[in-house]
């Protein structure tokens, strides 16, 4: 029940709010901090240069929800919802073809990022559908 009322709470503005801060600590993470540490994690940084800009086009399409540029309607939350699925599925088809690279710490920090984000996306989805989405 609390639950259900949290999310009774969330509106579309705060979400993308969230959603916008999140990206953009992650691509400070993947485009920044990350790449230092290829050593530690074994994703090479050319993949976490795309994961990064990826990560940055949904910040700003967030961002722009924020601010209402595409009016407070379900289907916008909904998109960016999808597209962090997808980000998700991508992260983990580059898990599968590194594996070989990847150390535990890059493993484990991969899946808390697909976790998180993947949690989000399905509250985005159910905030959408309030919404029209």
């Amino acid at each position: 029940m609390l639950f259900q009322e949290w999310l009774g709470r969330l509106s579309l503005k705060n979400l993308f709010l969230f959603d916008s801060l999140g990206a953009m600590l992650s691509v400070m993470l993947l485009g920044l901090v990350l790449p230092r540490f290829e050593a530690l994690l074994g994703m090479p940084p050319s993949v976490l240069f795309i994961l990064s800009s990826v990560a940055f086009a949904f910040g700003i399409y967030s961002l722009l929800g924020y601010l209402g540029v595409f009016g407070w309607r379900g289907v916008y939350l909904k998109a960016i919802a999808i597209s962090n699925l997808l980000y998700c599925c991508a992260t983990l088809v580059l898990m599968v073809v590194f594996y070989e690279q990847l150390s535990l710490l890059g493993i484990m920090y991969f899946i808390g990022e697909i976790l998180l984000i993947g949690s989000l996306a399905m509250v985005e989805i159910r905030v959408a559908r309030r919404f029209g989405g």
